[in-house]
């Protein structure tokens, strides 16, 4: 599937990776060139254009933050199914997204509200 083709106007059902950042080269350019930087309790989220026609995510849970595996996953798998629902509203942008320390302790339904608001907040920020 090319990466025009990945995401249509309907949902996509999963996570493919065309949506993801995958290489070190991909943080890199997202960390190295000016990013947006949003900041809440549990996340922060950086993000540069790209040139693509759609966003994709990178997700960094450090272990020095959270320490259990299992919490880890979960911060994932959260982060992941928010920006799958988003992505249609979402501009074409490469996002990293870091678990900050203590987020494991939150429960899943303000984790996910958390989400919601930065994406709310980067579509405001770009189209300032």
């Amino acid at each position: 599937m090319s990466d025009s083709q990945t995401c249509t106007k309907q949902l996509c059902a999963g996570f493919p990776a065309s949506l993801r950042l995958l290489t070190a080269e991909d943080y890199k350019w997202v960390f190295n060139n000016n990013p947006i930087k949003l900041v809440c309790p549990p996340f922060t989220l950086l993000a540069v254009p790209n040139q693509k026609k759609f966003s994709r995510l990178g997700l960094i849970v450090a272990k020095k933050n959270v320490r259990r595996a299992v919490d880890r996953n979960r911060l994932k798998r959260m982060a992941r199914e928010s920006f799958r629902l988003q992505q249609q509203q979402l501009p074409a942008y490469d996002i990293v997204l870091l678990a900050r320390r203590g987020s494991s302790q939150l429960a899943n339904k303000v984790l996910f509200e958390h989400l919601e608001q930065l994406w709310i907040r980067l579509q405001k920020r770009v189209n300032k």
